[in-house]
């Protein structure tokens, strides 16, 4: 978790998703994503996939993604991240984050406060955890996939995400909206940070 994030810090969360190439929403194969055969909560109404080629090498990648208390450093929209246990990540590591969340969208102003457990995790492949977003006036339940395919060009980075609770339940197509663009600008953030520690070229602009 958590695309719905700062992604309403507006379209700069949303900075694109562009790393490399984004695959359209709906282009995705049938099915989910999974993690040691777990993956998003089936049931929720609210829930988005995308994915980008990031030219960078997988270990460069995967490091970043996995060293959360250094989120701050290369995601605009996370406030503060620690992990709340030692060692190497893995099933069972929990971290707690915080991220804004400004208004425009029908809730008040708020901070969101997030704790994520890693639920299963394969080294450099995939990783997918849960966790509880809470703030003023909301609660939302998430669950989150990504994984991690070298290819032609650079890694594959796919995610995919669900949101359950009153206030997104309560509107679906802004929910989604929110979670697309939360989705896309850790993409792009992610691409940029990569990219930049591998030495890369930067990562072309995101569509207007």
């Amino acid at each position: 978790m958590f695309g719905i994030r700062a992604a309403v810090i507006t379209v700069p969360l949303a900075v694109g998703l562009l790393a490399g190439a984004a695959v359209p929403a709906g282009a995705h194969p049938a099915g989910g994503l999974t993690c040691r055969g777990a993956g998003v909560d089936p049931a929720a109404q609210v829930r988005h996939r995308t994915e980008t080629v990031i030219d960078a090498p997988l270990d460069v990648i995967w490091k970043l993604q996995t060293d959360v208390g250094r989120w701050p450093a290369w995601q605009r929209s996370v406030a503060t991240a620690e992990r709340l246990d030692h060692g190497r990540f893995r099933a069972g590591s929990a971290f707690h984050w915080t991220t804004p969340l400004p208004p425009g969208t029908g809730i008040p102003a708020t901070a969101l406060d997030i704790t994520s457990t890693v639920r299963q995790v394969r080294d450099r492949s995939c990783v997918r955890w849960t966790g509880p977003a809470d703030g003023e006036g909301v609660h939302i339940d998430g669950v989150h996939v990504w994984n991690f395919t070298e290819v032609r060009g650079g890694v594959r980075v796919s995610t995919e995400e669900t949101h359950t609770g009153p206030q997104v339940d309560a509107n679906v197509p802004l929910a989604k909206e929110i979670l697309r663009a939360g989705l896309e600008g850790w993409l792009a953030d992610l691409g940029a940070a990569a990219q930049a520690r591998a030495g890369g070229p930067p990562p072309p602009p995101p569509p207007c």
